[in-house]
């Protein structure tokens, strides 16, 4: 019997969650035989020898394609794991999502309601982790209204003629390489559609400042994204501006001079930035959940203030405005 459904997973140097994601696709309720999984990693030795071991591999159902290693992107990833799929229809998600038991199951009548379409899922952050979304600047991806423009790859699903007809993924960039492609199969007359009932989990990593000023780096692929595909500037704000906060920050930053002249009435040009920032969830209940959200508050500024300089350096090297 031939495979209906591939799904593909990109893999960088996290065999632990890979298993995590493996054990639950082993516990889907669909019979072995409709599907098959094919994860592309750059992960080496200790990734390689999980996916060699594992009960699906002997089960006939798993099945790996290996890049060199530490020389990936998502994008070359799903790429290669693309390449040896076998079914009509494929799904993307990550090494770092664990799937209800049924979830294959309910993406084959997604499928079979919207046929020849692109659909998206929601992700829900795994609850499980939960107790990790107080800790400082944690990182997770949830998202419950779809389809979005976005089009992440955490849980999507394409037709393999499609996804083959305008070359896969990009490669070497770090974002960005989902909505890129959502975007040119749709230029294919590929329709696109929301399936609430298709849902996942993703991961909760606990985060650190450090951690997340690092992950700023990747956020300059935005920018040749943008370019390529300036009908997104509509999502922006005011069409230049990557999130809200940004602009508000540019606010505040240019009125420091006068705040520090005794110029207070121009405080109030912190107001908007400082109301962002006051709005995002507490860490934790009560007074003490106040008390540490406002002591968060300065790595926040920082963390913006390094993704605008980040933008900024693409948007001269790309000439292309991105903030």
């Amino acid at each position: 019997m031939s495979v209906e459904i591939s799904v593909l997973v990109p893999s960088h140097f996290r065999p632990l969650r890979l298993r995590w994601l493996l054990n639950a696709l082993a516990e889907q309720t669909i019979d072995r035989s409709r599907w098959e999984v094919i994860v592309g990693h750059d992960g080496g030795a200790e990734t390689a020898a999980l996916l060699a071991s594992h009960p699906l591999a002997a089960a006939g159902v798993l099945h790996a394609a290996a890049g060199e290693t530490g020389a990936g992107t998502p994008g070359s990833n799903r790429n290669g794991a693309f390449r040896l799929a076998q079914a009509p229809v494929v799904v993307f998600t990550d090494d770092d999502c664990f799937p209800p038991p049924d979830w294959l199951e309910r993406v084959l009548a997604a499928v079979a309601r919207h046929p020849g379409a692109v659909i998206q899922g929601p992700v829900f952050s795994d609850p499980a982790e939960a107790a990790m979304l107080r800790s400082r600047y944690p990182r997770t991806q949830q998202f419950t209204e779809v389809p979005r423009v976005w089009a992440e790859c955490a849980n999507i699903v394409y037709p393999r003629a499609a996804v083959s007809e305008v070359d896969g993924l990009r490669e070497g960039v770090l974002c960005g390489e989902d909505t890129d492609l959502c975007l040119r199969v749709r230029a294919l007359g590929v329709p696109y559609v929301g399936d609430e009932s298709i849902w996942t989990h993703h991961a909760v990593d606990e985060g650190g400042l450090r951690d997340a000023l690092r992950g700023t780096l990747r956020w300059r692929y935005l920018v040749p994204l943008i370019h390529r595909h300036p009908e997104l500037r509509v999502q922006l704000f005011l069409g230049v501006f990557w999130r809200a906060a940004h602009f508000w920050l540019l606010v505040a930053l240019a009125a420091t001079p006068v705040l520090l002249d005794g110029g207070w009435r121009t405080a109030a040009a912190l107001v908007p930035w400082l109301l962002w920032a006051c709005c995002r969830p507490l860490r934790g209940g009560g007074v003490r959940g106040a008390l540490r959200h406002l002591s968060e508050l300065p790595g926040y500024a920082l963390i913006d203030l390094v993704e605008l300089l980040v933008l900024l350096r693409a948007s001269v090297l790309e000439r292309s405005l991105l903030l």
